[in-house]
């Protein structure tokens, strides 16, 4: 059997492989190549890191007078993707964006995109079909494509819809059958830029390109004709509808061999694609859930990405409330309905949906944000606005594929896949829509950590855990600008929603000292006790420590947060350009930079009758135990966060293991262990490599020590897990 992946490795059609463009990407090799665009591999000469190099050739035939225009365009669309991808992980990142002149003299846009290991979704629904695997459930389809849904959910709240929603803009980081896949929504761009510049069609027509704005293969009816209405976030409703059933049946929806045939499918009133319709056994409430996305009039069909996934979410799942966004969402009157909430009922029987995009009684010209004066549709009109690129005719079959281009710089060197309909990038700004609100951005007092790459751990002699130094690639993700302080948990505790931390270090805490007798062990305990903030006055500012690693998680997830994995907390601290401190290489030559040990900590100890412990400094910061979050400025990262060095070592959701020298994307540690890390250092800290950001220990998850605390983190939209 041949695979997509055995087929040779694609040609150099723009012969450019082995230069360097734009003084800072290394091009390496073509990793695809479709009549639209052709992908590099190319490294980042400054980050040292592997990015993607999307070159839309088939513009290379643009009038001179119109390139700026054109990129013009590209530089918005490659600043809307900047915008969205910072909003949820799940968006492919988009960096830069230019032109350049091959070798051959075409004048050549181009967009960097980071760089995906992995797989597109329509590459693994063939390999699962050539081997005969099990089809997925309602369920297990919509955990799946979770991710994608609150992308989307994130992306329709802010009035954009993607417009070519299919498996191949779907990518799958990591094994898609296992619970960790992430998946990833790609291609917002081109097909905007084109819409958006539809006088440029003729000029590219004379050359024999032509753009289609979608894939017909998941088309909604107002994809196919105008007289449906305009294209929005209902549109991408359509589409996700038809990839779920895809993924439960085996093979596509939307039944024809050729363009007109897949118009007759998509628009036919009589027979919708619904799982009932393809042979699929599913309850009366799915069903009526699909038919309502499915609908052939927008007007008729869920609004956006939200209200589609809330019904689904609570007919698969008996009831269940789906928190994909910040707000939490009640299933509609068909859900509800069909959960038996109103006594059995059939798809046939459930009232007609309320309400549709912009459904409203009010008709007459309006003026719409997108249609501009005058506009007949938009708001108020009952009918969606029509954005320009509802008005740019779509050409038939011999539309040019995008297929190869738009997923191959996800494949692992090359390989042109099962064969795929005619596509391209679509991404528009939708009409103005009555969205329900979603996160769009991180929380007061959390910093936004951009996604990216960076090498983890250290090459440094002296310390075995942070090797083998190996790249980690991360997504955006949310943290505390400080660590959690004692007020903050004290009113998590008075809630009733946190346990008090004890007022003692407990004797099961590991001996650090393994000659001493559990008498003086016991006593040692008793002593630096006094170092626990909670019981203590005058530090609700400080740190709160002496709590376990289940108190410190439970408190994230009580702020609808968790605990940082320790790739996120590194990066966090460090950044991608290797630093050994979070302000630069240097540890300082005085306290300016962090709460570490000094001539006080050593002062402190031998008051208390313990033996002195190796310090950082022979200055005094002031501070023996814990210093107030945020009392050293001068050791801020360059987001702004405080303490990620000294004060207090801080617990990370991962269980303890040795690093293995291979690439990850988002790594966690193990599903198990016996200690978790702990990153940071703290107040005791003697040793320089304790505060460099690579530097990992670990601790039993029940200790309750004055030198841990933690802080908190999130993906935009997370959810909790309670």
């Amino acid at each position: 059997m041949v695979t997509p992946d055995d087929m040779a490795d694609p040609t150099d059609p723009l012969g450019i492989a082995g230069t360097v463009l734009a003084d800072k990407y290394r091009i390496e090799k073509v990793v695809g190549e479709g009549g639209f665009a052709v992908v590099y591999r190319a490294e980042h000469l400054i980050w040292k890191q592997p990015v993607a190099i999307k070159c839309f050739r088939v513009l290379s035939t643009a009038p001179e007078a119109q390139r700026q225009e054109l990129l013009d365009g590209f530089i918005q669309e490659g600043k809307l993707m900047t915008s969205l991808s910072s909003r949820t992980a799940a968006i492919v990142q988009a960096r830069d964006v230019g032109t350049f002149t091959a070798p051959n003299g075409d004048w050549v846009p181009y967009m960097v995109l980071e760089w995906l290991e992995g797989k597109p979704l329509d590459h693994v629904l063939w390999y699962e079909r050539e081997r005969a695997m099990p089809l997925r459930t309602l369920a297990e389809s919509l955990r799946f494509l979770e991710p994608a849904a609150v992308a989307l959910d994130v992306v329709h709240g802010t009035n954009i819809a993607h417009r070519d929603i299919k498996p191949a803009n779907f990518f799958v980081i990591g094994d898609a059958r296992a619970e960790g896949a992430l998946v990833k929504v790609l291609d917002f761009g081109i097909a905007k830029v084109m819409a958006e510049h539809a006088h440029l069609a003729t000029s590219l027509a004379q050359t024999g390109a032509t753009v289609t704005a979608f894939t017909p293969n998941y088309g909604a009816p107002e994809q196919f004709s105008r007289t449906h209405g305009a294209t929005g976030p209902w549109t991408d409703v359509f589409a996700m509808a038809l990839v779920l059933i895809e993924m439960m049946r085996g093979k596509a929806a939307l039944e024809g061999d050729d363009y007109l045939q897949l118009a007759i499918a998509a628009r036919d009133e009589t027979r919708r694609p619904s799982p009932r319709a393809l042979g699929l056994e599913v309850s009366d409430a799915v069903e009526a859930v699909f038919l309502r996305a499915l609908a052939v009039s927008p007007k008729d069909r869920y609004r956006s990405m939200g209200e589609f996934w809330t019904d689904l979410y609570a007919v698969a799942f008996d009831g269940q409330i789906w928190q994909g966004s910040a707000t939490t969402r009640q299933p509609s009157m068909t859900a509800q309905m069909g959960m038996g909430a109103f006594g059995p009922a059939s798809a046939a029987t459930l009232p007609a949906p309320i309400t549709g995009p912009h459904a409203s009684t009010t008709t007459g010209p309006v003026q719409s944000s997108i249609g501009g004066p005058g506009s007949t549709t938009g708001p108020g009109s009952g009918l969606p606005a029509e954005s320009n690129s509802g008005r740019w005719v779509v050409g038939g079959i011999a539309a040019l594929s995008l297929a190869a281009a738009t997923g191959f710089f996800l494949l692992r060197q090359g390989g042109t896949g099962p064969a795929a309909a005619p596509s391209s990038d679509a991404s528009a700004l939708a009409a103005p829509s009555a969205s329900v609100a979603v996160e769009t951005s991180c929380p007061a007092g959390m910093a936004t950590i951009e996604g990216g790459s960076y090498y983890r751990g250290s090459s440094d002699d002296g310390y075995p855990h942070w090797k083998p130094q190996h790249r980690v690639n991360i997504g955006t993700f949310c943290i505390d600008l400080n660590e959690v302080t004692v007020a903050d948990y004290r009113a998590c505790s008075d809630r009733g929603r946190c346990l008090r931390p004890e007022p003692k270090m407990q004797p099961s805490y590991p001996k650090t000292n393994k000659k001493q007798s559990d008498e003086e062990h016991a006593e040692t305990l008793s002593k630096q006790s006094s170092l626990c903030n909670f019981f203590a006055s005058g530090r609700d500012d400080h740190p709160i420590n002496c709590v376990t690693w289940t108190d410190a998680a439970n408190f994230c997830n009580e702020r609808g947060a968790r605990l940082p994995t320790e790739a996120e907390w590194e990066y966090a601290a460090r950044g991608s350009d290797g630093r050994k401190f979070p302000w630069g290489e240097d540890a300082g030559a005085d306290m300016a930079h962090m709460n570490a040990c000094g001539t006080e900590c050593t002062e402190w100890r031998t008051k208390a009758g313990l033996p002195e412990s190796p310090r950082m400094y022979e200055t005094d910061d002031g501070y023996p135990g814990t210093a107030p979050v945020g009392k050293f400025p001068a050791g801020k990262t360059r987001h702004g966060l405080s303490d990620m060095v000294g004060n207090v070592w801080e617990w990370t959701s991962d269980w303890f293991s040795p690093y293995e020298d291979q690439e990850l994307t988002d790594p966690k540690g193990p599903a198990s262990g016996d200690k978790k890390v702990i990153r940071g250092g703290g107040f005791e800290g003697g040793e320089p490599n304790w505060v460099n950001p690579a530097f990992r220990y670990h601790q039993v998850p029940t200790a309750r020590v004055p030198g841990i605390g933690f802080r908190c983190a999130k993906r935009i939209g997370e959810k909790p897990t309670k």
